[in-house]
């Protein structure tokens, strides 16, 4: 949904908050960019008081910086940032699998085969945004059967931050052949019962995407986004 589309006012706080995350992450508003409530509030078709609110739940994620009476604006894209945040997602993410996998059912495998499948066909037909809520929805089956609330809330916070990233640079990141096979590999490994062995799978895969990651930073592939 486009960020100039009116939103009902029923919905307030939180469809500004997805709203504006969204085009954050998809680079509709850039990194660096200044913002103002009463702008956006317009674009919006609503008061001032759900975009402040928006904005400051931004703010806790790290999307958003503000100075007093200064400035708010986008946040910008830096290396050490990214390493951050790439630590505590891998981290998160074995935890989720490493408790998951003995409980995991025939369904959560089968939701996580359909999501790479969607996530294959999204990357056949270049279509970033569907591909990475696919990748999501993969991620998401250990995550929840792992059924650690705190864990579920941290990880969702701080995807936004690594989609950025990943909406930019797509297809050197994760639009190749290789996250479809390591998805299988994790899938395969997943229903085999061997819960240290996914773990570990799924942090080696969580390495090499900062590897990646950490050479488009060695090779300027981020200069769009410094500071005004």
């Amino acid at each position: 949904m486009s960020l100039d589309s009116p939103v009902s006012r029923r919905l307030l706080s939180d469809e500004v908050f997805h709203r504006l995350r969204d085009s954050i992450v998809r680079g509709e508003l850039v990194p660096g960019e200044k913002v103002k409530d009463g702008e956006l509030a317009e674009r919006l078709g609503l008061s001032r008081t759900p975009v402040r609110e928006a904005l400051a739940r931004l703010t806790d994620i790290g999307l958003v910086e503000s100075k007093p009476g200064v400035y708010t604006r986008i946040t910008t894209l830096n290396r050490r940032d990214a390493e951050k945040t790439l630590a505590v997602l891998r981290t998160l993410d074995r935890l989720a699998i490493e408790t998951a996998v003995p409980v995991m059912t025939r369904q959560d495998l089968q939701r996580m085969r359909e999501a790479n499948r969607d996530f294959a066909r999204a990357v056949a037909a270049n279509d970033t945004t569907t591909a990475l809520a696919a990748d999501d929805r993969f991620h998401a089956v250990p995550t929840e059967a792992a059924d650690n609330p705190m864990l579920s809330r941290i990880v969702e916070q701080l995807h936004p931050q690594i989609h950025r990233i990943l909406y930019r640079k797509f297809s050197t990141l994760l639009g190749g052949r290789n996250t479809i096979e390591h998805h299988d590999q994790l899938i395969d490994v997943c229903a085999g019962g061997d819960a240290r062995a996914a773990a570990e799978l799924s942090a080696h895969h969580w390495s090499e995407l900062g590897g990646h990651i950490n050479q488009l930073f060695d090779t300027d592939q981020f200069t769009e986004a410094a500071a005004p």
